[in-house]
Formats: C-alpha cells, sequence, structure tokens
C-alpha cells in the first residue's frame, strides 16, 4: 500500500485498519506518558489523538503503549535455535527487533552462514537486522571455518538488512593499525561501527575510537563504561546468560549520558529467554532498582534506533511502524500484547498464529575430526604449568600459575584442587590441531564435557577428569554431527545434536531447552555447580577477552595477544 493511503487515513478523509484506543501512551521523544489514541494503517502508526474512525478499535482501558523493544546486539546463535524459534521465544517479551552478530555462524561457514540466517529470517514476524561479522577469525591464534577479508564483506554493503560492520573484536590490531581490520573499516566508513574493547584504557583506547568505532558492550565497571562513554563510545549495557553485567552498571546512569546508552543481551540461552526474558527482563531490573521507566524504556527501544540510524522504528509516533507493546504495569514490565507492524504476534505469554515452515537449506559438513586419532596425553616438562581460572558469571578469566600433577611422567588432572584437562580439538579441516591446557573452577569430579559451540572459532572443546571420558564425548558429538555431549569413562549420560554448523538445532526451542536442561544436570551430577557449564566453557576459547584463554593453537595470553606455553 502506498504513502498516498497511509496520508488520506492520517487526515482522517479514510478509515484505518486499526484505532487503539484510550492508551496512556509512553511518548519516548517528548518525554511524557499521556491518553490519546494510537491510529495505525497499512503497518504504520499514522495519527495520534481523537476524531478518528477504524475498520477495527480496540479498547485498551488505560493501559500502557511503549515501543517494542530492541536487542542493541545479540548472537542469535547462543539460543541454539534458527531465527524462527528465536523469534517465537522473544516477540512474547516484546523485543520486536534485533541488531544480530551472526559471527558464530560466520566462523564456521563464513558467507555461507551469515546467507543461511538471513534466509531463515524471511517470513518471521521479527525484524532482524545484521552487522556484516568483522573478525573471521577473531585473530590469528585460532583455526576458524571460514576468513573473511574486507573484499569477502564487500557485497553486504548493499544488502537492505545489513547495517554496519559488528564488533571489531581484534582491539589491538585496530588500535595498531592492523591493515586487514583497516581495510574493512574503510569499507563501511559511512555505516555503524560496532565495538568490542574490554578493560581497554587510556592511549590504545583512544586510538581505538579514532578509528571510528562507535559503541561498546563489554563494559563491567562503571569506571571502564564512564571513560568510554566520555570518548564518545554509546555504551551497550549487557545482561546475557553468563555476562551479568546490568546492577554493576546501573549507577552509571544519568538523566544526562542515557540517551547515549543502550540495551543488549548479546548472549542468552534458551530457558533464560523463555523463563526471564530479554530486553524485557532488564527493564523489569533496571526499573525496580531505580532507573526512571522512562529512561528504561528509551535505553531498550528509542535510543537504540537512532544509534543504528533506524528512523522507523523505535517509537510510537506517526510515520513509525507501528511495533508496540501493551503493558499493564510499567513497574512490572510484561507486555500483554505485542504488535509488529500492526498486526498481534503475542498475548498474554504466547505467540498468536503459526508461522509458515521454513524450506529447507542444505550446509555442508562442519564437524571434520578423526575421534580414534585423538591423543590428550601431555607429557611434563616442568612443575609449574599456566591454568586458565574460570570467574563465576564471567567470561573473563584469571591467569593462574599452579603446581602440574604428574602422574607416569604426564600432567593430568587434579580433582581435589579442581585443576582440569582443557583440550581444543580444531573440527572444521580435519588438521589434527589439538590445544592443550588445564582449567580450575568447574568442579567436575568425574567424565568430561564437551562442545562445538566455542566462541568465537567454534572448534570441539572438552573439559574432563581422565582421558577415558573425554574421549568418549568427542566421539559423540562427532556421531552427532555436532552439539553437545557428557560422557562418564565410556558410557555418554546426555547429549544435544546441534547438526546446522554445530551450532543449532530446528527443533521447536522449547524441546532444546528440555534437552539443555537435562544437560546442566547431568553436569551436576558430575560435580559440576555452575548456573551453565556449556555456555561458561564455550567462552574459554575465547581469545579476544581477558586474561588466558585456549584455541586448537594453544594457550593465549590476551592481554600480550601472543601463544605461551603451557609449562612455566
Amino acid at each position: 500500500m502506498s504513502i498516498v493511503d497511509r496520508l488520506a487515513a492520517a487526515r482522517g478523509e479514510t478509515p484505518a485498519e486499526l484505532i487503539l484506543r484510550n492508551g496512556q501512551l509512553v511518548n519516548v521523544i517528548s518525554g511524557e506518558i499521556y491518553s490519546t489514541d494510537i491510529v495505525i494503517h497499512h503497518r504504520h502508526v499514522v495519527a495520534l489523538g481523537s476524531g478518528y474512525i477504524g475498520e477495527r478499535e480496540v479498547d485498551l482501558a488505560g493501559k500502557f503503549v511503549t515501543p517494542g523493544l530492541i536487542d542493541a546486539h545479540v548472537h542469535i546463535e547462543s539460543s541454539l535455535v534458527t531465527p524462527p524459534e528465536f523469534a517465537r521465544a522473544v516477540l512474547p517479551h516484546g523485543v520486536t527487533t534485533v541488531v544480530t552478530d551472526p559471527h558464530e555462524i560466520a566462523n564456521v561457514l563464513g558467507l555461507e552462514g551469515m546467507r543461511y540466517m538471513l534466509e531463515r529470517a524471511k517470513n518471521v514476524p521479527l525484524t532482524m537486522f545484521v552487522m556484516a561479522s568483522s573478525c573471521v577469525p577473531a585473530t590469528d591464534m585460532e583455526t576458524s571455518g571460514a576468513r573473511l577479508e574486507a573484499e569477502d564483506l564487500a557485497p553486504l554493503l548493499n544488502h537492505p538488512w545489513v547495517l554496519g560492520l559488528a564488533e571489531l573484536m581484534n582491539y589491538p590490531g585496530v588500535a595498531l593499525g592492523d591493515e586487514g581490520m583497516l581495510d574493512k573499516i574503510a569499507l563501511f566508513k559511512d555505516r555503524v561501527l560496532d565495538g568490542h574493547a574490554p578493560d581497554m584504557t587510556g592511549q590504545m583506547l583512544n586510538a581505538y575510537v579514532t578509528a571510528g568505532v562507535q559503541s561498546e558492550h563489554e563494559c563491567t565497571t562503571v569506571a571502564e563504561a564512564l571513560e568510554k562513554l566520555r570518548l564518545g563510545l554509546t555504551v551497550f549495557i549487557r545482561e546475557g546468560t553468563t555476562t551479568r553485567n546490568l546492577k554493576p552498571l546501573l549507577p552509571l546512569i544519568t538523566a544526562e549520558n542515557h540517551s547515549a546508552i543502550c540495551f543488549c543481551t548479546d548472549d542468552r540461552i534458551p530457558a533464560d529467554l523463555i523463563d526471564h526474558g530479554s530486553i524485557d527482563y532488564m527493564l523489569r531490573i533496571a526499573i525496580a532498582e531505580g532507573i526512571d521507566p522512562m529512561l528504561a524504556i528509551r535505553m531498550g527501544s528509542y535510543n537504540t534506533a537512532r544509534h543504528f540510524g533506524l528512523k522507523k522504528y523505535g517509537a510510537v509516533a506517526p510515520g513509525k511502524y507501528a511495533d508496540l507493546l501493551i503493558v499493564p504495569d510499567l513497574a512490572d514490565f510484561r507486555p500483554q500484547q505485542v504488535y509488529r507492524g500492526g498486526l498481534l504476534v503475542a498475548q498474554d505469554g504466547a505467540m498468536v498464529g503459526e508461522a509458515p515452515r521454513p524450506r529447507a537449506i542444505d550446509l555442508r559438513s562442519t564437524v571434520n575430526i578423526r575421534p580414534g586419532e585423538l591423543d590428550f596425553t601431555v607429557k611434563a616438562a616442568g612443575e609449574k604449568i599456566r591454568v586458565i581460572g574460570a570467574i563465576r558469571d564471567q567470561v573473563v578469566t584469571d591467569h593462574l600459575i599452579e603446581s602440574a600433577k604428574v602422574v607416569a611422567g604426564c600432567a593430568v588432572s587434579d580433582v581435589e584442587r579442581d585443576i582440569l584437562k582443557f583440550a581444543m580439538v580444531e573440527r572444521h579441516r580435519a588438521s589434527g590441531n589439538i590445544g592443550l591446557g588445564f582449567i580450575k573452577g568447574f568442579g567436575l569430579r568425574r567424565g568430561a564435557i564437551a562442545g562445538t559451540v566455542a566462541h568465537d572459532h567454534h572448534n570441539l572443546a572438552v573439559i574432563g577428569v581422565d582421558d577415558g571420558s573425554m574421549k568418549t564425548a568427542v566421539a559423540a558429538i562427532a556421531a552427532m554431527g555436532g552439539g553437545l555431549a557428557l560422557a562418564d569413562g565410556e558410557t555418554v549420560l546426555a547429549r544435544l545434536p546441534l547438526p546446522v554448523a554445530g551450532l543449532l538445532s530446528e527443533l521447536p526451542i522449547e524441546d532444546v531447552r528440555e534437552q539443555y536442561d537435562r544437560m546442566i544436570e547431568a553436569a551436576r551430577d558430575l560435580g559440576n555447580q555452575m548456573s551453565d557449564p556449556f555456555m561458561a566453557m564455550s567462552f574459554m576459547g575465547l581469545e579476544v577477552i581477558h586474561k588466558l584463554k585456549l584455541t586448537d593453537l594453544g594457550l593465549v595470553d590476551v592481554e600480550q595477544f601472543a601463544l605461551l606455553d603451557l609449562f612455566v
């Protein structure tokens, strides 16, 4: 339908398709809450006010109307399901738009993976914008399934759903003028450039921002966030499954600076999405902790739309898309109804109607290992070893020096000190690379856990008490073509197949959640007490977040951006 039809409805000359009457509009533009009618025609809001006639009218009886929520930065792959199922999880919670970086699947399949996500988002009642993955691979200290240079990303510049360049994780490379990173920045110089610079400060941070970076979502302290805010970065406050940064950063927010702050989830698992929600969960926490509801709602919608230049999103006003929520109580932000483009898509926490079944898309094999040839033996080459120190509810780690437990000339797991063997098996190219190390903080008393979800290279990670259990878990994953598994000796205790790039299932998200919950319970039976050991393990190979990580090429000192020997 044309703009001419919408103008006629806006002038009141023809009936509008839908009028929401007697709502309390949370106007994030003017900062007011007031009673008005909302007139919707052909997917758009065309008017606010009285005197209009609608083909269909709904009396809101004084309930609040807010914009649909926008997630400023999310990796859909962390939900372990494809975009249609992810949409079923977040739409009932009021998230109508997401800005996603598909670099998880891009690190496995390159542009093929990004195109898969875009194709899967078609005909889904969730608006999914994409940021072109900037770091595939994240660094040269890993082996990923693909490599994307500036010329590979160039075709995405004119894609209607691609907004800019995704998080620039090689932050030392950017600050030091790495040619490949600068080529990508130059290519997207007129678009949005997202950042990723954990703990970066001082002169190096100034250089990073000078390169053109515009946002940051890795802040964990108010001091860090304030320094980055002062340099002009938009701060995305994050509340993921493992990265719980919202409460520590709430003191940052003021009436004066909140316009440069957005909310994002980054990585959330199925149970968190279904039970607690997404950006709506962040609003409830923020408001409960004393943040003014108007400010909280802006950070979850309007601010994000403005940051990304999404002129028709983020507010309820004429000319904007009719993505809006009906909320009975702002203090307990739980959408009763969710409209996307003027259509009711969710009500009372459930989807309305059924989405069309997506067509099948064939992807190449991505789990290419020979389990029978794997050797996890660590021959002792000294008395002291470097150990990754896992920190609860964080993706950063400690860099520990511990005494090695040596048996028959080999370093082995030390259950009493909670120092477990950790291996990263290259799974994309059948190279046979295995990075070997040790990790503290997983608490396993027996057995092993493993998975092909390992940011961002997504090689096969396995942590175990003994080599036999580790091999059993790895063999189970190879047989599934990717996924998660637990084993004790020669017995596989639980498994979750993720056949799409070793990252995603096409099953309903409720089924994936049920299987994932069983995995976590099985891990507890082995001694792990983390809220989510698989999510925690997935970040232990991410060599762009401090301090010590493991890739298939070995231990990485993230502060020095260099490979290290296991033995000191």
